[in-house]
């Protein structure tokens, strides 16, 4: 029995260079708007950012002052209310720069998530063939994310870290310069030598949560696919693997204890040792005389928020690199060119046509097969107001001849055209505008039945709404609900049966009121008696309309203007369902006498 394993999709890394560097930075046009926004809560953060570093300072010379050693002549009274109204302007001056930096960051972020979902649903349908949706959706939350994370939090606190570090260290050269110099040459080795350290073991850390994550899946798949292991009799098997992946993750979690215990101890005997050298230092100097107790106060606070300083800039830097990977995967889908241009949200052209189809010589591949010829040159001649099916077994290529009609995809060779016109050279909105789609697997949205009818024109009135509610025959079971149309019908909508979602459809079909009806199979997942309901309300939507009809189902269709027969992506046969019954030896023949209707 071959080991089974469950796909893990993990962010792609970005190695960061200087010309992804510089795309990234294009993201920013989204802030440009609240550009002044931003440049206040810069000024603000740098304000408040030297305010924060007065403090050391200043409870140094509290401490000097008590001591009776005060450089200044200041009381400890006027001390207090000196730091009481830096305090009270350093509140000020941070609530003013979180609700600048708000501005940009909730405003910007909204900006782009609305350009990315604009140009989502501006996108082809082979775009979503080659991009699974899990890994689009994550682009457009997680990923968001980070970009709101980073102009939020990350971005100023990078930039704050940067001037407390360059203040801090211009104010120890000021006010002690010897323990600066030792300072300097102690401290950044060890902070450094503590991030690398600390990223080894981060590494672990992954290591060992995608290790339980795997182990977990066992277990998940186990539970999941139960009857097939008890079928097969392989409870050992399943144990014995799962056995084998608590152990491989127990192994690298020890590793990472071990890891943990060494960094622990790295932090105390170094870190802590090289800071209790620096004040040790400190108090030598102030046993000599050559600096006040008030200084190593000062001295040694600005030593810890220098510290701490650089231990964020490394936080923080990999967070912004992190950034950069999340700007490159949103670049990546707002730089890929759309089937049609949203921008400024233009009004759909209402053109209206009378309903004659021509293909001319059709051929086409999917673009996610492109070896493989689906259509091999397919003329079809449609009247206004017929009434055409399309017959053929299963990729035989029906459904292709809609989605090539809806332009859901360019055709590879030949031309299609409505009116004597190719919709090629037409606006893609304005060739839908005039068609509707009723196919097999209607998908509802998750809102009340009076949203979902309304899909298909969403400026009608009410009487609009009833009256393609009751020639879809649906306006029944609609009021045999308590809330009416109102009713919510659920996620794609789970809470109606099979029948009732197809009519519900249809009514969105009618309200749409198209030209070109486009039926895709929409009754070949109900049963007899729905089937029959269905079927009445199709009628009505059908009457005065040109309708492509697909169905397996020969009696949907023989009342058809004209059938088509396709096999292998051409059309072998076509004629009335009396004429094709006539050809002995064809295709449409032998089916009808399998479904008894010849």
């Amino acid at each position: 029995m071959a080991r089974r394993q469950r796909d893990t999709v993990d962010t792609p890394k970005v190695k960061v260079t200087r010309e992804n560097f510089r795309e990234s930075l294009k993201i920013f046009r989204f802030i440009k708007p609240y550009k002044w926004y931003f440049i206040a809560g810069m000024v603000l953060l740098f304000l408040s950012s030297v305010v924060f570093m007065l403090f050391p300072y200043m409870i140094g010379l509290m401490v000097d002052i008590a001591q009776g050693n005060g450089e200044y002549d200041f009381s400890l009274g006027q001390m207090g209310w000196a730091l009481l109204i830096i305090l009270i302007a350093q509140g000020f001056i941070s609530f003013f720069r979180v609700i600048m930096v708000a501005n940009v960051s909730e405003r910007g972020i909204a900006d782009i998530r609305k350009a990315l979902y604009q140009k989502l649903v501006s996108l082809s349908i082979p775009f979503f063939e080659e991009n699974k949706s899990g890994d689009l959706i994550s682009r457009l939350t997680a990923d968001v994310e980070k970009l709101y994370s980073t102009f939020s939090i990350t971005l100023a606190e990078f930039l704050r870290q940067i001037i407390i570090l360059i203040t801090g260290i211009l104010f120890l050269f000021i006010s002690t310069p010897d323990l600066a110099l030792i300072m300097l040459a102690t401290i950044p080795v060890v902070i450094v030598g503590a991030m690398i350290f600390g990223r080894f073991i981060k590494k672990l850390s992954k290591k060992r949560q995608k290790k339980q994550a795997e182990s977990n899946s066992l277990v998940s798949e186990t539970l999941m696919s139960i009857q097939v292991v008890k079928a097969f009799a392989n409870e050992l098997f399943e144990m014995r693997r799962y056995q084998a992946s608590i152990g491989e993750m127990v192994a690298i979690a020890m590793k990472y204890a071990r890891s943990r215990a060494v960094f622990a101890t790295f932090i105390i005997v170094v870190i802590f040792g090289a800071l209790f050298f620096i004040i040790w230092q400190g108090a030598v100097m102030v046993e000599g005389n050559k600096m006040s107790v008030g200084k190593l106060v000062s001295f040694v606070s600005y030593t810890f928020i220098i510290g701490g300083s650089i231990a964020s800039l490394g936080n923080f830097t990999s967070e912004l690199l992190g950034a950069i990977g999340a700007t490159e995967r949103v670049r990546e889908i707002l730089s890929t060119e759309g089937e049609m241009d949203l921008e400024g949200h233009p009004p759909i052209e209402h053109v209206p046509v009378q309903g004659n189809i021509r293909f001319e010589n059709v051929h086409f591949r999917y673009p996610t097969r492109p070896d493989l010829p689906v259509l091999k040159g397919i003329d079809l001649d449609i009247k206004a107001g017929q009434k055409v099916a399309l017959v053929g077994q299963s990729g035989a290529g029906k459904s292709t001849i809609i989605q090539l009609l809806l332009r859901l995809y360019g055709i590879a060779e030949g031309d299609i055209k409505i009116d004597g016109k190719s919709i090629l050279d037409a606006d893609l909105r304005t060739v839908r505008n005039n068609m509707a789609l009723v196919p097999q697997e209607v998908i509802l949205f998750g809102g009340s039945i009076r949203e979902n009818i309304l899909y298909g024109k969403e400026d009608a009135t009410e009487d609009e709404i009833i009256a393609a509610a009751q020639k879809s025959n649906s306006w029944e079971f609609i009021q045999s609900f308590p809330e009416g149309l109102e009713t919510v019908v659920g996620e794609r909508g789970v809470k109606l049966s099979g029948g009732q979602r197809q009519r519900i459809a249809i009514a969105r079909a009618i309200l749409k009121n198209p030209t070109i009806l486009l039926l895709d199979e929409a009754t070949s997942s109900l049963d007899a008696e729905s089937e029959k309901v269905v079927q009445d309300a199709l009628n009505n939507l059908m009457e005065g309309r040109t309708s492509i009809i697909i169905a397996h189902r020969l009696s949907t269709i023989r009342d058809a203007d004209c059938i088509y027969v396709l096999d292998e992506g051409k059309i072998v046969e076509s004629g009335t369902h009396q004429e094709l019954v006539l050809v002995t030896d064809g295709m449409y023949n032998a089916q009808a006498k399998l479904g008894g209707l010849a």
